[in-house]
């Protein structure tokens, strides 16, 4: 199933939610982007910030329609990006899994994509994306996840959705520098 084949663009213009931004994150003047940071800024605790996993929402909010927005991911080693209920647990240990609410896939170690299924599902990837393409149909029960790079499905998770859910966004640790690039939120052209 490629891009095109499935999916009628309706995009959003999504932003990054401060007020959710775990306190290492460092995010642009514009809210498009974000990245880890080594120190940790001194930022008001409140019920919306996760902490300790670096972890930032969209402040859309979405409870019905269809969404799509890309996600610059480069060539960074690690990443997870997808859509979350707003109701997630945000403090503490916490399990980023489908089944606790969070609709994600990851890249880790530079070449291990997964779906944070439980347990996780192994995404096979023939072409590394530098852009991830998320699609979300709230009434159909779907969030699918698309390589733009070379326009094929990456996975769709199927759920029923009675809350709102939230533009999910984790740059992951910094790792020394070799994973400091920023995850950039991209404009989206009318049509794929």
């Amino acid at each position: 199933m490629l891009l095109t084949d499935s999916v009628t663009l309706s995009p959003v213009n999504v932003t990054l939610d401060p007020a959710t931004a775990q306190s290492n994150l460092i995010l642009s003047e514009d809210r498009k982007s974000v990245r880890h940071g080594d120190k940790r800024q001194e930022l008001a605790d409140n019920p919306g910030r996760f902490e300790p996993y670096v972890i930032v929402l969209g402040a859309e909010e979405f409870t019905g329609g269809r969404h799509y927005w890309e996600v610059e991911v480069g060539k960074k080693p690690e990443w997870t990006l997808g859509v979350c209920r707003e109701s997630v647990r945000r403090k503490g240990s916490i399990s980023v899994t489908s089944e606790n609410g969070y609709f994600v896939v990851c890249l880790r170690d530079g070449e291990k994509y997964w779906a944070r299924t439980s347990p996780l599902t192994p995404l096979p990837v023939r072409v590394r994306p530098s852009r991830v393409g998320i699609f979300l149909d709230y009434e159909a029960g779907e969030i699918s996840f698309y390589n733009v790079t070379d326009r094929s499905h990456l996975f769709t998770f199927t759920d029923t959705f009675s809350e709102m859910l939230r533009p999910y966004f984790s740059p992951c640790l910094n790792e020394g520098g070799k994973n400091a690039d920023p995850l950039i939120i991209c404009p989206v052209p009318e049509k794929a």
